[in-house]
């Protein structure tokens, strides 16, 4: 296979994980109206461990683990800033 094959797979692959990206915001945007109404705090370590738990279990490649962990991390530190951005609207 050839590079440019790869990257047109890859391309593939980032437009499904943008409209599931923004199908999770729309949902966290949604959490941030509950948490805003209920005056609760954004953050959530016991609900972040178990979704990087979740997650790490779930891949079948472990050499992956760590990467895809860290992406899911990375996407809970993201969604926690938008929360307080709309928090504090």
């Amino acid at each position: 296979m050839d590079l440019q094959c790869i990257r047109r797979q890859i391309d593939v692959i980032d437009k499904e994980l943008t409209l599931l990206l923004e199908k999770r915001m729309a949902l966290v945007r949604q959490v941030s109206e509950y948490k805003k109404e209920q005056q609760k705090a954004v953050a959530d370590s016991a609900r972040e461990t178990a979704v990087l738990k979740s997650v790490s279990e779930r891949v079948e490649d472990k050499e992956f683990e760590e990467t895809i962990a860290n992406i899911f991390a990375d996407i809970m530190k993201h969604s926690r800033a938008y929360q307080t951005r709309k928090i504090e609207q």
